[in-house]
């Protein structure tokens, strides 16, 4: 399991970009932090951190080359100094705010890929070793993933027609009511359509209580 820190200083997007990493198998959300100070404490725990440049006691880009995990930036700073200094300072990816759960998927999965590359190759690596690792980092995702390991072609599909019928917006709770399966069951199935790029997710704020995810079926 690779553990993500999200840093961000609006604390409600901290929570949106912690939802969409908790949609990538493989991944999990050690903590979020909204400070510089905080992010430097917490970055020694995890593998990875989800950066932004405007925090409010210092820059996320004075902050990036102190940190030991790896970093993909997750920000709204669009201007050319901002990136050069990013990827010089080490960042692995920059994501320019706002991006949808799929956008940052794809990079998780690249990563995850170019992890594995590193650490299965051995103690002393080869130029190859670190050519196939890189490749992994920046190569185009699968559009058509198989489904995962337990999973059904069968319940995918009728997942997936199930948020093609309503045409709008669906919980998964909604869907597992409609489809007939446990809300846990459709929640991993939607997490696999949006990973794959099928299905837009986003969140919906109630009252009270934590913000639930809605998905909706992407018309391509």
């Amino acid at each position: 399991m690779i553990d993500v820190l999200v840093v961000d200083d609006d604390f409600r997007v901290a929570q949106i970009h912690a939802g969409f990493v908790e949609l990538v198998s493989g991944f999990r959300v050690a903590g979020r932090a909204h400070t510089a100070a905080d992010a430097r404490a917490g970055a020694a725990e995890v593998d990875l951190v989800l950066l932004d440049v405007y925090l409010p006691d210092e820059s996320g880009l004075s902050l990036l080359p102190e940190l030991t995990a790896d970093v993909i930036m997750a920000t709204a700073a669009t201007d050319p100094d901002s990136v050069r200094t990013a990827f010089s300072h080490g960042a692995l990816h920059y994501l320019i705010k706002p991006f949808t759960a799929q956008e940052l998927g794809r990079r998780l999965q690249a990563y995850a890929r170019y992890r594995e590359h590193l650490m299965t190759a051995g103690e002393q690596l080869t130029q190859a070793d670190v050519d196939r690792a890189v490749r992994a980092l920046h190569a185009a995702p699968r559009t058509e993933p198989r489904p995962a390991r337990g999973q059904s072609s069968v319940t995918g599909r009728l997942v997936a027609e199930a948020l093609r019928r309503a045409g709008e917006p669906r919980s998964a709770a909604e869907v597992s009511d409609e489809v007939g399966i446990s809300r846990a069951t459709a929640q991993r199935y939607l997490a696999s359509l949006a990973q794959a790029g099928r299905v837009h997710v986003t969140l919906r704020y109630g009252t009270t209580g934590r913000p639930e995810h809605q998905y909706h079926w992407r018309a391509h």
